[in-house]
């Protein structure tokens, strides 16, 4: 199993953190160490004291593909959540400062947590999805897919020039701005519309 993760795809959270707005879909991983699943505890690590949530939509690849041609990538997944990409943005940022790769502030354990699956309908594919992901019973992060700068359709068939997708890989498809610092006690809630699909307390 691969993880994905789509960097900057909302113009807003791209404004936020003083980025470029990418021409390409910029892509990084993270391990299969990093996944947190089943609502678990999240223990804030201790190399890093920024550690920022980051809520996304995740979908998971259903079949097997390579080269996927735009008028069949719809057929390529079948599920979707919300997840929430845990960022180390004090390692990041010195990271970036010096020109290195950002893996140890992106994919250190536990960084991927994955809610619960829905159904991606056909309507849900064609149509706008919204989604939440709240803080301590306030929301800190609105998405919606339309506001993607490159869509779902576009990240697989992208990744798809480079990667064999496989059954069960997880595409993290970026998150819209409103990132911040979590602490210890914190609860994280994630929504798709209404449904509540996500939870995690940090710990």
């Amino acid at each position: 199993m691969k993880i994905f993760c789509i960097g900057r795809n909302y113009i807003n959270h791209a404004q936020e953190l003083n980025n470029p707005i990418p021409e390409n879909p910029l892509i990084f991983m993270k391990p299969p160490t990093a996944m947190l699943r089943k609502g678990k505890p999240f223990y804030i690590p201790d190399f890093s004291n920024e550690i920022h949530y980051e809520g996304e939509l995740v979908v998971k690849i259903a079949k097997n593909g390579k080269n996927i041609a735009p008028e069949f990538v719809s057929s390529y997944y079948k599920e979707l959540t919300i997840g929430i990409d845990f960022t180390a943005r004090d390692i990041q940022k010195k990271l970036k400062e010096k020109g290195h790769p950002w893996e140890i502030a992106k994919g250190f354990d536990f960084s991927a947590v994955v809610g619960n699956w829905i159904y991606f309908t056909d309507e849900m594919k064609s149509g706008n999805i919204n989604f939440t992901l709240n803080k301590n019973g306030e929301t800190v992060q609105r998405g919606k897919s339309e506001e993607m700068i490159f869509s779902i359709n576009d990240i697989i068939v992208y990744l798809s020039k480079y990667f064999k997708l496989q059954i069960g890989d997880l595409i993290y498809t970026g998150t819209p701005g409103g990132v911040g610092k979590v602490k210890s006690g914190d609860i994280l809630e994630g929504y798709i519309e209404k449904e509540n699909l996500l939870y995690c307390e940090i710990r």
